[in-house]
């Protein structure tokens, strides 16, 4: 291992400053080692800014991380965790030397990535590069909505920034180039990015495959940028005032050395592997730290970190005297605030939800759901969102409000443009803010454009919304036709999904959606019309609530039908209609809706035991997408009528037909199920054996592959 140091400190600096820095520096590699897994170079790099913009520009309570109106900081940079987790030690958040020496082990508050909700101090779920700086711009846009909001002549009760560290990846990833065009074209001017240009990635020097002149394309997006050492503290100083100036967002390109005053600097060894005892020792003695002394922190140096807990209980006392005054000129909005920053919901804001009757006549689930928006919009002020280019689409543009911008930061409609990723993040990022409830839409096959930000929501145990229309097949064909995305959803720990049957079962999904506090809620909506089912009526509030109920069974099965058809979104009225017909063959037929499997999971065994009674073990479901999954509820026994191909270019009736999704097919369907449970039965008697002592029974498989 080559020794060998450009410089052991950085420029202006006093002794005071440098031993602060380097104590950022000392923990951090001190982490990594003691995990022998992690990231040390970023930290050693960017320490010198992050004691900058900790020390004298971010407002910040450490007693108190949730403080209403502090500044947020974000690493985008989310694999140099142990530089955010030594400055929130260092500055007093609840987070102990211990927890340090913790990093990366199991149920630590030091995860490899910094997570929301798990770390206190930790704004959003970093790691997966890009996902933090498209995160920063909805916290940036929700600020400028609430101070728009909010904010009085004389009383500023909304006034923070969001400042963020970020790196060379997460400017490659192509969500930070959506993110910093809609930054630049809201002109949202309290956010603050430092780049870290490093120079160096995983596989060497970032000149193999990042020559962009990344200043030159941050001023055509609308920022302002500037240029540093980003070891030079009065140059990093600088660079913060004059960001502070200018109304545009602000990239500061902080040209800085990876693995500062290690021996393997401006290396890609410094980049993703411990030092090595060695490597750490070397460091430290570069840096000239006072100890060799593993997590050591000298106690002049916590001292001058420590000022932070003053100084955030001054900042916060300061801004409580100003909002006791607001409350005492303005008690409504001040009430009003603070109910929203709490999460929430006004009294009897789902009194009187729109309802749906078979008199309503056939209406297309994206279009009963504008209705249920526009009446949760004039309950709900915290609810702000809009569609990817897509809201007369999607069902999410909302005639009684206006669109956000630039000069109208209050509206609520949001045009994110036909940018899916970045309104993922930004959504996400409104929702980690908190005083607003944000939601984003497209089409259901461009979820998988957004796969990231909706998993971190999920992991982060936050509450956005999502909406996803033209759940089926038409004319725009196969490369718009979802068929594995519903599954897809379904497979992401703490979310909810739900897929309507009619107009009752939409308002009883937002109002579900609504209702959770800490996981993500996704409603998936068809184009084509359908009829309001009168077997919803007095039943979809409670019965989607439960993820699946009994719609409908015939008259006489007394809880013990001999065919279950479950079915979801539009196919549950295929399922209704199809009922009369298996009666006529002399079968007793249940209806089962499950437009949400999560919830429906959840549920004592017991209920779902009263909705699909083990004894019946003739099952169908129905649905247009993917069948794989659907045998946890048909069982062995049972089949699926779904589609295992790409989708075609025709009509939405005509391709629902032509893949099996009618009447004739269900009832098929359901005889030769019936048969093939009569031979199997009769099989089973004569306990015919195989060769090698096994039985195997198959359910019927009538998914369209062809």
């Amino acid at each position: 291992m080559t020794t060998m140091l450009a410089r052991a400190g950085e420029q202006h600096a006093n002794e005071t400053e440098q031993l602060a820095i380097n104590t950022i520096r000392a923990l951090s590699i001190d982490g990594v080692q003691q995990a022998n897994s992690g990231h040390p170079g970023a930290p050693l790099g960017q320490a010198a800014i992050a004691y900058v913009l900790w020390h004298k520009y971010l407002h910040h309570n450490p007693r108190n991380p949730k403080w209403a109106d502090r500044d947020r900081f974000i690493l985008s940079s989310g694999h140099g965790s142990m530089l955010l987790y030594s400055l929130l030690y260092l500055t007093g958040y609840d987070l102990s030397l211990d927890d340090l020496k913790a990093f990366r082990t199991w149920e630590s508050k030091t995860p490899g990535h910094p997570e929301f909700n798990h770390t206190a101090g930790v704004e959003t779920t970093t790691g997966p590069l890009g996902q933090g700086f498209s995160n920063g711009v909805g916290m940036a846009m929700a600020e400028a909505h609430l101070a728009a909001v909010f904010n009085k002549a004389g009383h500023e009760v909304v006034n923070h920034y969001t400042y963020a560290i970020c790196s060379d990846g997460d400017l490659e990833e192509g969500i930070s180039h959506e993110a910093a065009s809609l930054a630049g074209h809201l002109k949202l001017g309290k956010l603050i990015y430092f780049y870290d240009d490093n120079h160096i990635s995983i596989e060497g020097d970032t000149d193999i495959t990042f020559t962009d002149d990344t200043g030159r394309r941050f001023e055509a997006y609308g920022w302002h940028v500037q240029h540093i050492d980003g070891h030079d503290l009065e140059e990093i100083d600088n660079a913060l005032e004059e960001a502070h100036k200018d109304a545009r967002p602000s990239l500061i390109i902080a040209r800085t050395h990876i693995g500062f005053g290690s021996p393997v600097q401006d290396s890609d060894k410094a980049h993703g592997s411990p030092l090595g005892p060695d490597g750490v020792k070397a460091t430290k003695e570069n840096l000239g730290y006072p100890s060799l002394e593993p997590f050591y922190v000298d106690e002049g140096a916590l001292k001058d970190w420590r000022t932070a807990v003053e100084k955030g209980a001054q900042l916060e006392q300061g801004w409580n005297e100003k909002f006791a005054a607001y409350r005492s000129e303005y008690p409504h909005e001040a009430a009003e605030f603070e109910r929203r920053m709490a999460g929430k919901l006004p009294e009897g804001w789902a009194n009187d939800l729109p309802t749906f009757t078979p008199e309503s006549g056939e209406i297309a689930g994206r279009d009963s759901s504008n209705k249920v928006l526009v009446y949760l919009s004039a309950k709900l002020p915290e609810l702000i969102g809009g569609s990817a280019d897509l809201g007369t689409s999607n069902g999410t543009y909302v005639k009684t409000e206006l669109s956000y911008g630039p000069d109208s930061y209050q509206k609520r409609n949001i045009h994110f443009g036909v940018r899916e990723h970045n309104m993922g993040g930004v959504v996400v990022g409104m929702s980690e803010h908190g005083g607003v409830r944000p939601f984003g839409a497209t089409f259901l096959i461009f979820y998988d454009y957004m796969r990231p930000p909706v998993r971190l929501a999920a992991l982060s145990r936050i509450n956005p919304l999502f909406v996803y229309t033209h759940d089926s097949f038409y004319e725009d064909g196969p490369t718009h036709g979802p068929v594995e995305q519903l599954m897809g959803m379904r497979m992401v720990p703490n979310t909810l999904s739900f897929r309507p049957a009619d107009g009752n079962e939409v308002a009883a999904s937002w109002k579900c959606m609504i209702e959770q506090t800490a996981r993500p809620g996704i409603i998936i909506l068809g184009r084509q019309k359908l009829p309001n089912l009168a077997e919803t009526v007095g039943k979809a509030i409670e019965g989607v609530a439960k993820g699946a109920y009994v719609l409908s069974e015939s008259e006489g099965a007394n809880g013990n039908p001999d065919v279950v058809l479950i079915a979801t979104g539009s196919e549950v009225s295929l399922a209704i209609k199809s009922k009369p017909e298996l009666e006529q063959q002399g079968l007793k037929v249940r209806v089962v809706s499950m437009p949400a499997w999560n919830l429906f999971e959840e549920q004592e065994q017991s209920y779902r035991d009263q909705v699909l009674p083990p004894s019946v073990k003739l099952r169908l479901a129905i649905e247009a997408g993917s069948p794989f999954g659907w045998e946890r509820w048909v069982g062995s026994e049972g089949g699926v009528i779904g589609i295992n191909r790409f989708g075609v270019s025709a009509s939405s009736t005509v391709s629902m037909e032509k893949f099996g999704f009618n009447v004739d097919n269900v009832v098929q369907t359901v005889t030769k199920m019936l048969a093939k449970s009569k031979d199997t039965n009769n099989k089973a008697q004569e306990q015919v054996q195989s060769q090698d002592g096994s039985t195997s029974v198959g359910g019927a498989d009538t998914s369209r592959d062809s």
